[in-house]
């Protein structure tokens, strides 16, 4: 990975940084994964989105076992280098629930004072 990239990242303690994915053309949320250095690079260099499971404690790539393939458009890193901003074009569901994003099962009601 370039070094000026990996010199801005803020990890966490067990050395991942959070990814904010979001469908590239609709501005939809679609998810949120982590990476650490080797995942960032693997995502940067082949142009489909790599994660770190920590529940598996293994490397991903998104649609590998689904088909559901997220094909990065773009990147960014956020101000504080601690969000990564992947924008992708997704194959079907993101979530593994077989939803179109994570964030549509559960709403949670706002109350305005």
């Amino acid at each position: 990975m370039d070094p000026k990239i990996a010199g801005r990242l803020k990890r966490t303690r067990d050395g991942l940084v959070a990814v904010v994915v979001q469908q590239h053309d609709s501005g939809e949320v679609l998810m949120l994964a982590w990476m650490d250095d080797e995942a960032l690079h693997r995502t940067l260099s082949t142009g489909r989105a790599t994660y770190w499971s920590r529940s598996r404690g293994e490397y991903w790539v998104k649609g590998d076992t689904s088909g559901h393939v997220q094909w990065v458009k773009h990147a960014a890193l956020d101000c504080d280098g601690d969000t990564i901003l992947l924008q992708v074009d997704q194959v079907g569901a993101a979530c593994h629930t077989g939803d179109r994003t994570c964030f549509d099962a559960t709403p949670l009601e706002v109350t305005i004072t």
